[in-house]
């Protein structure tokens, strides 16, 4: 049902987008005031979750821990499984955003004959980090159109992803691994009951929505060509504040801009913000210093404690009695 839901939501929003494109007032409105709407959503959404985070109490140090902590000079640790530091917690947390190591750590798991049986799963780390980068890359080749001159790197980057010249023009390295990952994470979530069964319908709009953004994107650079001069002087404009006219740039620009808006104003409300929430995860970016530093819960509300001192004067008589070491006779 949620994948139906989902379908049905993208649907509606291609519709709404064909409409959009089909008339030029309501084009206007979406090259000169959605993308402020949508990027005002975006930054100011993304700002408020990252602070209600941030603020959000954590008393004591839980990081996840599975290798030797720091402890005897002669006895091995692990400084990224166990971090006793910044350093160690700062290099644990460069391996999770750069190459996703807990899960290229994950395991598959089936029952045979009633027991567990675990066996290597790499696929999904595979096809994860080659979604994230390729995603990556595609945004950062789109700076093209909000700076002039063109950065060089920006260049450099664009040839390195063209490298093998396929096609004309040609087909880019990431477009395809991003289309290759898109379509391998919808059948695995479609096709695998227990992942179907957990799934919601914001897990499968999220995947279908980035996919309207990039087949939309692909068939305007092989099938449909847009004009590219019209697309970046339409850049250019939002990035200096000064919006101009959309000119001919064609529906499929329109449905195009409209799943990038609306990816933009959903992102920071949706399962989208592990980009960000990331960072402020206790259980993968504090060291576990729990042993050699004592941690005190600023969220304590004071208290009147009972100190030993004064659990002996009150108890004087009876541990004497009892043979108990005083500290005062």
């Amino acid at each position: 049902m949620n994948l139906i839901g989902s379908i049905i939501a993208i649907s509606l929003l291609t519709l709404l987008a064909l409409g959009i494109g089909a008339s030029r007032d309501l084009s206007g409105v979406l090259t000169a005031v959605v993308p402020y709407v949508a990027f005002a959503v975006f930054l100011c959404g993304f700002v408020y979750r990252i602070l209600k985070w941030g603020s959000a109490p954590v008393p004591f140090r839980i990081p996840t821990t599975c290798g030797q902590a720091q402890s005897l000079p002669w006895i091995r640790r692990e400084p990224l499984e166990n971090p006793a530091g910044a350093w160690s917690a700062a290099g644990r947390m460069a391996l999770e955003v750069l190459l996703f190591r807990s899960l290229f750590r994950n395991m598959d798991v089936a029952i045979v004959n009633g027991r567990p049986v675990y066996g290597s799963a790499k696929w999904l780390w595979f096809f994860a980090l080659l979604f994230h980068g390729s995603l990556l890359v595609i945004v950062l080749r789109h700076l093209r159109f909000f700076v002039e001159p063109i950065v060089p790197w920006i260049d450099a980057l664009s040839a390195l992803d063209g490298f093998f010249e396929t096609g004309a023009p040609t087909l880019y390295l990431s477009d395809a691994g991003l289309l290759l990952a898109l379509v391998f994470l919808f059948l695995r979530r479609a096709a695998v009951a227990r992942l179907r069964y957990i799934s919601l319908f914001t897990d499968y709009f999220a995947l279908l929505l980035i996919a309207g953004v990039a087949l939309t994107g692909l068939a305007m650079r092989h099938v449909f060509p847009a004009d590219l001069n019209a697309v970046k002087t339409l850049a250019l404009g939002w990035a200096t504040l000064s919006p101009a006219a959309a000119g001919e740039t064609g529906i499929l620009f329109s449905m195009h801009l409209c799943f990038v808006f609306t990816l933009m104003a959903w992102f920071p409300f949706s399962k989208l913000m592990h980009a960000g929430g990331l960072f402020l995860s206790p259980t993968r970016g504090q060291a576990n210093d729990s042993r050699r530093r004592r941690h005190v819960n600023p969220w304590n509300a004071p208290v009147k404690v009972h100190t030993y001192e004064e659990y002996e004067d009150e108890f004087r008589d009876k541990m004497k009695a009892a043979g108990l070491p005083l500290e005062k006779e």
